[in-house]
């Protein structure tokens, strides 16, 4: 048995929010919404995707938002996500450094919290 990748992580929301989602998801972070098959999409909820990324939220009744437990995503163009981030209200966040890379953290309009990556290009043409 081997493990391959990660299909998808899925986050919890609020019922009835789908619409915030699309906003934050869709509108800033630039991923696509995916149909939900129809005997879960009666359930509520999005998922979202991109190339490399795969995000479901769903419904829970008793929602509580991930504070630490988080996705983080590799992005490129950090800087301008950022701004267009900080634009649309959200507050953005630095941590401590991570060697190799740029990383902001941002909250998702319920909540959960959000890491942002983007490596740092070395080189390799340097000695």
């Amino acid at each position: 048995m081997t493990l391959r990748a990660i299909d998808h992580v899925q986050l919890a929301m609020p019922l009835g929010k789908e619409d915030a989602a699309r906003a934050f998801y869709v509108g800033l972070l630039g991923l696509v919404e995916r149909a939900k098959p129809p005997a879960l999409a009666v359930r509520g909820g999005c998922w979202f995707e991109s190339e490399a990324v795969r995000l479901h939220l769903g419904v829970e009744a008793d929602f509580r938002p991930a504070r630490k437990a988080h996705p983080a995503l590799l992005v490129d163009g950090l800087a301008r996500l950022t701004e267009r981030l900080k634009a649309a209200g959200c507050t953005v966040r630095d941590d401590e450094l991570l060697e190799g890379f740029d990383r902001i953290y941002v909250d998702d309009p319920f909540g959960n919290r959000i890491e942002l990556l983007e490596p740092h290009i070395s080189n390799s043409s340097e000695t």
